[in-house]
């Protein structure tokens, strides 16, 4: 979608810019003339170059920008323009992560349809992205609320239900009450909603999920190549998945043909299990708790409903249960042990089942001093006396004791040994587990991409055919609150005809998580108008995987890992050239003002159209970069902004007082025939073009980049100074590649300022867009400064600069010092009482 922008009212443009320099008069002009021309457009079918895709992670519509969009978008825009200009063909997209509760409650709290609220946000923030200069194709604009783009997210679903890779099943779900919905596993943070903050409780639902476990050794074995991702990324994707090597053991239950099977990383300590444990939602608890402590239970598993997972696992909570007023057998020992149902164990982790070793685990021992159970030893360090008390549990690995044939074992000797043991009986094996844990997809709510699923009574559970997607959301609701999914609500969306029987069912009502949708949006930029699938393969292999990705560290256990997720599965079905979607990644700092995170509670919010409207979209640009590397925080400074706008101010006043000097379109001078400040000043713009293409390609170094181009700027008005341009209407050679030089390098960060000047200079209309003109590539030789420039005081003041060839001794650069001119008028017929040498900098004449 394309848009073109009004030049502002005079009331628009502010009294602080002066001189000429008109920000958003010429910021709204450029932006018009960028889009007539279609010079953002992408050609993927372009081969003639090679390809980059620079991208970041797509915003959620919620009314307008903040600091922490403009710097993001920023980063990546800068990045695609330096890349075009280095001869790639770029792709820069954007779109809308436009699904989401958001929606939903302004909906139920203005009376609105949530699409027309999406669409409106939309339309607002899509005004502001242009305003900011953005290098991005807006006919590739999607949004993942509208039918043609959640069509593929439907058609996805399907594959992976065909794959085996989505399903059905009843299971403790993480609750918040605030969202009215489920969350998965990734959305709970530390026990509370990743959204709200608020306590996330266990209900038993009906839910859809991807078997994302069936992935996760994939996972993490590819986390070692992704070479150009943060370390601290690739840790926290490690930590969760968390692969874990370990044994199922079988536990017969006594009296009864039941068996209880628990997961234990530590089958060397198996013999100093006393108890076992269960999780309150245990499917064995119903049918193994006896009459007398039945009503125990059922008001230990209603108390246990009401705590968060984080609640429950915290690991310095008080330790409760209940015991289930049966046994089981050890199978090594023999020994009859009490099973309990205890909160601390999860129902959703491992098998649900915990053998209890109370003298090898900090958890066990606390419940088995607090319920006065059996504590035996197992395990003790090498030469330890394993009769000695123990006053706390001993977790480390160690040597066995009171552990029969295995005793005298190392830990792991033993683990193995006893694992064999187990495989050659029949009543365990060795076992691979996971933290990660299948990916909850199923959400009650509205506004969200359906899930193409219908429910017949005869033929059961039928997907959606693929010719009859997508299944569309209503436009309106009337929305209550008691739970459960809006879309129950609504008749004509619910019933419909089975597509095999062609019998009343009914449609699934939950939709599915937003990251579903986000998590293959990279793929749809590359062919968004297609109709007939979600991308074409053959475009997809030609630009995936995205060359670098822009975004928030927050994302990484739950849009990264989902991405990575989709693509195995879409390169399994040979869909994608490779089963990892973004090559390098860089995660960007938060915004901050006073220290603190920006938000409207603490009235510390900067918004991005006051200083469009103040200093213009390049002042933002170039101050949003300059301050940090973009990694870290960045910390909002008002006057370091003034700042920034009074150097563009500058640039503009110094070029255009200058203009009669230069001509743009003059080919460079030749180094070697350069002398004095024509010489320094090539100089300074080469070592400026070797740094920032430095500082750029090594981990996009912006503030740095920003520091040269100001030291370059420096350079530039001292030879203007130096050599009185604004007196003179001569074209000088020298001076004019050094603008045009200078105006390459800033372009990509200040792209209207620097594309005026490159029209008022005739480059335009000569060689077209300063934008599509070819990066720098410095000149070698002029890396070494052959010349210096020193500076000659005399007691201490500046009474002259001399440039002189590099590397002479001090006594030369003593004697050229009290040579010159204009220094000798300070020194003669005065006594020298000393002369200071700086070699390469200063000489300092003391008189007296």
């Amino acid at each position: 979608m394309s848009s073109t922008q009004s030049p502002p009212s005079s009331a628009d443009v502010n009294v602080l810019q002066s001189d000429g320099y008109l920000p958003q008069a010429l910021e709204a002009h450029w932006q018009q003339v960028w889009e007539q021309s279609g010079q953002h457009r992408v050609d993927v079918k372009d081969t003639s170059r090679p390809k980059y895709y620079a991208l970041s992670m797509f915003p959620y519509p919620s009314g307008r920008l903040h600091m922490g969009h403009v710097r993001n978008y920023t980063i990546s825009d800068v990045i695609a323009r330096v890349k075009r200009m280095q001869g790639h063909n770029v792709l820069h997209p954007m779109g809308w992560d436009a699904f989401g509760l958001p929606a939903e409650n302004a909906a139920i709290e203005r009376g609105i349809p949530a699409k027309d609220w999406t669409e409106s946000n939309m339309a607002t923030m899509r005004g502001q992205l242009q305003r900011l200069g953005l290098l991005v194709d807006w006919e590739r604009e999607i949004a993942t609320c509208r039918p043609d783009y959640y069509r593929w997210s439907q058609w996805l679903f399907l594959h992976l239900y065909n794959k085996g890779l989505a399903y059905k099943k009843e299971a403790p779900v993480n609750w918040c009450n605030d969202c009215n919905t489920v969350l998965a596993n990734e959305q709970v943070i530390d026990g509370t909603c990743w959204r709200h903050g608020s306590p996330v409780i266990q209900k038993n639902l009906n839910q859809w999920f991807f078997k994302i476990t069936e992935y996760a050794d994939r996972l993490l074995d590819g986390l070692p190549n992704l070479k150009g991702w943060p370390e601290k990324v690739t840790l926290m994707q490690q930590n969760w998945i968390n692969k874990s090597v370990g044994a199922e053991i079988d536990f017969k239950v006594v009296n009864h043909d039941a068996t209880i099977r628990v997961f234990t990383t530590r089958p060397d300590t198996i013999f100093g299990a006393t108890y076992m444990v269960l999780a309150p939602e245990h499917p064995l608890v119903a049918k193994l708790v006896t009459d007398a402590q039945r009503g125990a239970v059922d008001a230990y598993i209603a108390k246990t409903q009401e705590k968060s997972e984080r609640e429950r696992t915290f690991e310095n909570k008080e330790k409760s249960g209940v015991a289930l007023g049966i046994h089981c057998i050890n199978p090594y020992t023999g020994t009859e042990i009490p099973v309990w149902i205890a909160d601390y164990v999860l129902a959703n982790y491992g098998t649900g089942a915990v053998m209890a070793v109370p003298a090898h685990d900090e958890r066990d021992w606390a419940f088995a001093k607090t319920y006065d159970l059996p504590i035996e030893r197992v395990i003790v360090a090498k030469n330890q006396d394993a009769t000695a008390p123990l006053t706390e549990a001993m977790t480390d690995a160690g040597v066995l004791v009171n552990s029969g044939d295995f005793t005298g074992q190392t830990s792991d000797a033993a683990k193995a040994a006893i694992i064999a043991l187990a495989e050659e009986k029949g009543f365990g094996s060795a076992k691979v587990q996971f933290r990660l844990r299948d990916w909850l997809v199923s959400r009650q709510r509205y506004w969200g991409c359906p899930i193409p699923m219908i429910y017949c009574g005869d033929c059961g559970t039928v997907p959606v055919p693929a010719d009859q997607l997508p299944v569309k959301l209503p436009d309106a609701m009337d929305f209550k609150k008691e739970g459960g999914s809006p879309l129950s609500q609504s008749p004509e969306f619910v019933n419909t005809p089975c597509p095999q029987c062609g019998k009343p069912a009914k449609r699934e009502t939950d939709t599915l998580d937003t990251f579903l949708c986000s998590s293959w949006y990279y793929l749809r930029y590359l062919d968004p108008k297609n109709d007939q699938q979600a991308f074409d393969p053959a475009i997809v292999k030609r630009w995936m995987p995205v060359d670098q990705y822009v975004g928030g560290v927050e994302h990484a256990i739950l849009h990264l890992m989902y991405s990575r997720f989709f693509m195995m599965v879409l390169h399994d079905a040979d869909l994608v050239p490779t089963g990892e979607p973004f090559a390098n990644l860089l995660t960007q700092g938060m915004v901050l003002k006073d220290g603190s995170k920006m938000s409207k509670s603490k009235g510390n919010v900067v918004d991005p159209d006051e200083i469009f409207k103040t200093y213009g979209a390049d002042t933002a640009r170039f101050f949003i970069l300059s301050d940090s590397p973009p990694q870290v925080d960045f910390d909002w400074k008002d006057t370091a902004v003034d700042g920034c706008y009074k150097f563009l101010q500058k640039v503009w006043r110094g070029i255009t007082a200058t203009q009669a000097s230069i001509d743009v379109t003059l080919k460079a001078p030749a180094y070697d025939e350069l002398t004095g400040p024509d010489r320094v000043l090539m100089q300074a713009l080469e070592k400026a073009t070797a740094g920032i293409t430095h500082d750029i390609q090594n981990a996009f170094q912006f503030n740095t980049v920003i520091s040269k181009l100001r030291e370059a700027f420096n350079a530039i008005t001292s030879y203007a100074n130096e050599t009185k341009l604004s007196e003179t209407s001569t074209t000088n050679a020298t001076y004019s590649w050094a603008i045009a030089r200078f105006l390459t390098l800033l372009a990509p960060i200040a792209p209207h300022l620097t594309e005026a000047l490159w029209e008022k200079l005739g480059g335009y209309e000569q060689s077209g867009s300063i934008h599509l003109q070819a990066w720098p590539v410095a000149h070698t030789a002029a890396l070494t400064a052959d010349t210096v420039t020193i500076v000659v005081q005399v007691n201490g003041k500046v009474r002259s600069k001399l440039l002189l060839p590099a590397g002479l001794s001090n006594a030369h650069l003593e004697a050229a010092a009290l040579a010159d001119a204009a220094v000798q008028p300070h020194v003669q017929g005065m006594p020298i009482k000393k002369v200071i040498v700086v070699p390469n900098r200063l000489v300092n004449v003391v008189v007296g």
